[in-house]
């Protein structure tokens, strides 16, 4: 009887912002200016640390592939997000919603995983300098890029084909504007229990192990720095580091207040909920990229000289 009046969905509606039509105009000129300057600025990231030799270093190295999963994880869900603002086009097939779900899946998990590399390579460089060149080969860390692109694929992979196997009656609207995985497993008729087992081992191995080495690895970093006699030293020491800490800081200060917030059970609330939380999926996904070559560019004199110089010898090109 269950299978006979289960009605499979093959098509999912993301409602966004579908209660607040006046804002819809807004949020597509805000979103369309932050996507162009995730293109521009990550894109000008990726050529430096590619063309300028200073930047052949294992730290400028991961810069890159962070710059590049910025792009893929925006591209993934903003254009689609435009379409849906502009044209009130708010359907994607089941297809379409499985390929957004596990690529926005995998760039979270492998971001997660190279801002723990990226920690661990400042961790060696300053507090065992000697040794860095050994420890951080170009062996060394294309593998450790390597494993956190293939780790977070693997993930994804996992979660999707879990998520999307499940029988979806009826219901097919989405509270969201991408296909978020938890607001999908909302709409299955069927025990997701297995579901949030696997989430929760995925968010211990994704969210809980790179934090713990990015905690560890400046706990080192500052007990050495506080060591060192000269204030140069200090001082540069501190400027390496600030820009990583800073976008560790904003990507899992994000992502603890989207899921560890408390939900609100009262049904007047709803309208305001799907609201900040439309707000705050959108800085999760459009703000945090967008501000990462913005901060690595403002606070490293390494990435400035190399797109100045790119600037320049483009200029006398011309």
């Amino acid at each position: 009887m269950n299978r006979i009046n289960k009605t499979f969905v093959k098509e999912f509606i993301l409602l966004g912002l579908s209660g607040y039509p006046k804002l819809e105009s807004i949020f597509f000129a805000v979103i369309l200016v932050m996507y162009l300057v995730i293109l521009i600025g990550n894109g000008v990231l990726i050529i430096a640390s590619i063309f300028d030799s200073r930047l052949h270093t294992p730290m400028y190295f991961f810069l890159g592939n962070l710059s590049f999963l910025d792009i893929c994880y925006t591209s993934s869900s903003v254009p689609s997000t435009l379409v849906s603002l502009i044209s009130k086009k708010r359907n994607i097939s089941f297809c379409g919603c499985a390929v957004q779900m596990f690529l926005g899946f995998a760039m979270g998990s492998t971001e997660c995983f190279l801002l723990g590399m990226m920690a661990f390579d400042r961790y060696v460089a300053i507090c065992n300098p000697l040794r860095y060149p050994i420890i951080m080969s170009k062996v060394v860390y294309v593998v450790m890029a390597s494993v956190s692109w293939l780790s977070g694929a693997i993930n994804s992979v996992v979660q999707t084909a879990l998520a999307m196997q499940l029988p979806f009656c009826g219901n097919n609207i989405i509270n969201h504007f991408l296909c978020e995985i938890l607001a999908v497993l909302k709409l299955a008729c069927a025990d997701i229990s297995l579901n949030f087992v696997t989430l929760a081992v995925s968010n211990i191995a994704f969210l809980v192990l790179p934090l713990l080495v990015i905690f560890f690895s400046y706990m080192f970093i500052l007990h050495t720095i506080l060591r060192m006699n000269s204030a140069t030293g200090r001082r540069k020491a501190f400027s390496t580091c600030s820009a990583h800490l800073t976008v560790v800081i904003i990507f899992y200060g994000t992502i603890f207040f989207m899921y560890a917030k408390p939900k609100s059970q009262d049904i007047l609330e709803q309208d305001s909920l799907q609201a900040r939380e439309g707000l705050i999926s959108m800085f999760y996904g459009v703000v945090t990229p967008m501000l990462n070559p913005i901060i690595y560019s403002l606070r490293n004199k390494d990435v400035k000289a190399a797109v100045k110089y790119l600037l320049t010898r483009k200029a006398v090109n011309q």
